[in-house]
């Protein structure tokens, strides 16, 4: 038996090498065992996030309008409390390096934003409540 250090991808392996005198076989190795490591440094445990405000829901007489993909919003257009026509860009909406105008698709009044510019959004996430 003859034992190596062998290093791969900067972890070093204790190996035992056994030559074997087989009728036309190759030597064989055994399986690489572990060398003794330094134990890894303890990664600090990071305070929990606060939690973010919770999104509104559309309520009575309200409706949600949705991203239809995933996206960045840009800009706010619209601001809430403010009257809003049917076709009213509410806001902009940067999806695959183009920019979408989100439109109202109702007369209302914008209720709740539940994003921000420079936030990103998955595909039918509550944009805008409208009421």
């Amino acid at each position: 038996m003859k034992k190596f250090n062998v290093t791969v991808n900067g972890t070093t392996y204790e190996v035992e090498v056994e030559e074997v005198k087989a009728a036309g076989g190759a030597p064989k190795a055994a399986a690489p065992k572990p060398a003794a490591a330094p134990a890894p440094a303890p990664k600090p445990v990071a305070a929990p996030a606060p939690a973010a405000a919770p999104k509104a829901t559309a309520g009575a007489g309200e409706h949600s309008i949705d991203a239809p993909m995933p996206g960045k919003v840009v800009k706010l257009v619209a601001s809430e409390g403010q009257s809003v026509k049917a076709g009213e860009v509410l806001l902009i909406l940067e999806a695959m390096k183009m920019q979408n105008e989100i439109p109202a698709d109702a007369d209302g009044v914008v209720k709740k934003f539940n994003v921000a510019a420079g936030q990103s959004v998955k595909a039918h996430e509550s944009l805008v409540i409208l009421g």
